[in-house]
């Protein structure tokens, strides 16, 4: 993987002044995506939320899943489409990792209540793929992970993501030790 690209904090862009902190890294490879979930996971703790963006097929699963491998938690990691979210146990002392797919929920936070996210997110790490517009309102600290891909018909495997830590508990984090 490449290092890290430099960012201005006090650089104009989608998230304005708010952002703290942000790191781009290139993956080449499914397996990288993976291990990238798996430092991302050193650097999360219970009341985390982590939001993953990018199109279909970009790596967004194959991330949580190196990021379950990384907090240890019980059972696979998959795609959550269609029970919209899975709640997967620490195997040790660890936070507990709920993964949810915001993918066919159309409203904001509203639509999502039943889930009752608000009242995991303290115990739990939260993992939210297309989750943008929905659940920022849970908390003003958390990671957006942007994953972008060729699109189109390629067997490119290159992935350029960029996490943006938002929030006071992110403005200090050592992101640019993902770039590993």
């Amino acid at each position: 993987m490449e290092a890290p690209a430099a960012h201005n904090p006090a650089e104009p862009g989608p998230l304005g002044d708010r952002v703290k902190n942000r790191v781009e890294i290139v993956v080449n490879s499914p397996e990288q995506m993976g291990e990238l979930g798996r430092r991302l996971a050193k650097l999360l703790r219970a009341g985390d939320l982590v939001m993953l963006s990018g199109e279909l097929g970009a790596g967004k699963t194959t991330l949580t899943r190196g990021l379950g491998a990384g907090l240890g938690i019980r059972g696979a990691v998959t795609s959550p489409t269609f029970v919209i979210a899975r709640v997967h146990p620490s195997l040790s002392d660890g936070p507990p990792l709920v993964h949810v797919d915001a993918y066919r929920l159309g409203g904001g936070l509203d639509e999502m209540e039943d889930l009752d996210l608000d009242v995991s997110l303290p115990a739990s790490v939260i993992v939210v793929e297309w989750g943008e517009g929905k659940v920022e309102e849970l908390t003003d600290d958390r990671l957006q992970v942007l994953i972008h891909r060729a699109v189109g018909d390629t067997k490119d495997e290159v992935r350029h993501v960029t996490v943006t830590g938002l929030g006071e508990r992110w403005a200090s984090a050592d992101l640019g030790v993902l770039s590993a």
